[in-house]
């Protein structure tokens, strides 16, 4: 666009002054939450931590810290160089160039956890970790971006809840194809179980804990793939990279100093950043929870991570059904109002308790998945999940409704940059009162207030898209 040239004004549901892109296309996007998925599973939720803290680092304790450590340096490095590379791929016009790169600089990093050897030094080990996390967050900001581009206004929640939803279908697929193949041969015996795991893999040498970064990385580019080679993407604007780093830098200092114009979208970025910090805890810790309550071993917590998958998958295709019917706000306060409640739930159970104060008999040798408080914290855990899943697919659709489309990229890096720059805090919160209080669950209750706020603020955002150019005036 002409510098000073007024924009033409565009119909509610377009795409930009664009045809949006066919259904294969479309559908070509949505197989890019596939591919990430088994990232977030395998490498930063349910298997690899573990074998990290417990196996890799010298002690348990010294683990979780060197973990935390690691979370921090990919958050603070994603933070600082999101949005400037989102301005960089803006002000060049293509973002398929960013995503080749960035989803190899993840595969890398996921590579090379393969020879994360117990007794070898941690220090590469935690390299690779910050390398995969930081090319996956920028392949996510770039695709993401995308997705104005390629579907009106009125389809970009549906399409969005579906790829949401077809990610945790991938996660799931995932988890099951590396407890029947890596985790269960020589432990369960069945018919579809393989009497070894496969290519040989020995547990002793813990290579089938180290193969999860290599198949991790492999899925993620395999599957990256449909989008690079369908989706279209923006005409380049003919310029070199210095001239694009010149006008990304640029545009991010214009565009940091006038976020105070956009106020609509900082009140949402800031809402955002609160009920989702406090949801994204819940998800992380209640897995400790569980396992502290119950005292569940690695493979019920495989289980786990499989039965909270299912339902999130569930609940992001119900929620982008919703999101197309009723808009994104309404779907993100109702689903919100779903995760306090049933993590109010959760907090209730105990090995022998439910419902806070009601007792129950449980035998002292009863197995995992056999007792009722259980039983009843899967279910509960299972409403839990089906209230994520629209929040994770509506909050991005949200800010693709509000965001101006002439820089659309930059705002998804501040998105992430939100996101991400304060991802510490309710981990941070939950430490301190849980040192102080010496309760877990006392610990957890954190996390109510910042979903409260985060809510409370969520009302005031107008779900209507803003002008540079009107929001500048205005001001």
């Amino acid at each position: 666009m002409i510098e000073g040239a007024v924009p033409e004004l565009k119909p509610p549901h377009d795409t930009g002054g664009r045809e949006p892109a066919s259904n294969v296309a479309q559908g070509a996007w949505v197989l890019y939450e596939w591919a990430n998925q088994t990232y977030f599973s395998l490498i930063t939720i349910f298997l690899f931590p573990p074998f990290f803290t417990q196996v890799l680092a010298a002690n348990p304790i010294e683990g979780q810290a060197q973990w935390g450590y690691v979370q921090a340096t990919a958050g603070i490095s994603i933070a600082l160089l999101s949005p400037l590379l989102g301005a960089m791929a803006d002000a060049a016009g293509p973002r398929k160039p960013w995503i080749v790169v960035t989803t190899l600089v993840c595969a890398a990093g996921c590579f090379a956890l393969w020879f994360a050897v117990p007794g070898t030094p941690l220090l590469p080990v935690m390299i690779a970790l910050v390398v995969a996390a930081i090319g996956m967050e920028f392949t996510i900001i770039f695709a993401n971006a995308m997705l104005p581009t390629i579907a009106s206004d009125r389809r970009m929640g549906l399409l969005s809840g579906i790829g949401i939803g077809v990610g945790q279908l991938a996660a799931i697929v995932a988890l099951v194809l590396v407890l029947i193949l890596l985790q269960l041969p020589g432990e369960v015996e069945a018919s579809f179980i393989p009497a070894e795991p496969i290519f040989g893999l020995s547990k002793e040498a813990h290579e089938t804990d180290r193969i999860i970064g290599p198949i991790s990385g492999l899925w993620f580019a395999v599957f990256m793939l449909p989008l690079l080679l369908l989706v279209p993407d923006q005409k380049s604007r003919g310029i070199s990279r210095t001239q694009a780093a010149r006008e990304g830098l640029t545009r991010l200092v214009a565009t940091l100093r006038s976020v105070r114009h956009f106020r609509n979208v900082a009140l949402y970025l800031f809402s955002r950043m609160l009920f989702y910090d406090g949801m994204t805890a819940i998800f992380v810790f209640g897995g400790i929870l569980a396992a502290g309550i119950f005292g569940w071993g690695a493979m019920e917590m495989a289980v786990y991570g499989i039965w909270v998958t299912l339902f999130a998958a569930f609940g992001a295709f119900v929620g982008g059904w919703v999101d197309l019917r009723i808009g994104s706000k309404r779907t993100l306060v109702w689903s919100l109002l779903g995760v306090i409640g049933t993590f109010l739930m959760l907090l209730s159970f105990d090995r022998d308790k439910i419902f806070y104060v009601i007792e129950v008999q449980v035998a002292a040798d009863a197995g995992a998945f056999t007792t009722l408080p259980q039983q009843l914290f899967l279910l509960t855990v299972g409403f839990f999940g089906l209230s994520v899943g629209p929040v994770i697919a509506s909050s991005r659709t949200m800010m693709a409704r509000i965001s101006p489309r002439e820089m659309m990229t930059e705002f998804f890096g501040l998105f992430a940059l939100v996101g991400k720059a304060t991802a510490w805090v309710a981990p941070l919160f939950i430490g301190i009162v849980t040192t102080i209080t010496q309760n877990q669950r006392f610990g957890l209750m954190v996390v109510v207030p910042l979903i409260l706020a985060g809510l409370i603020g969520l009302l005031f955002v107008k779900e209507e898209r803003s002008s540079p150019l009107a929001e500048i005036h205005r001001h």
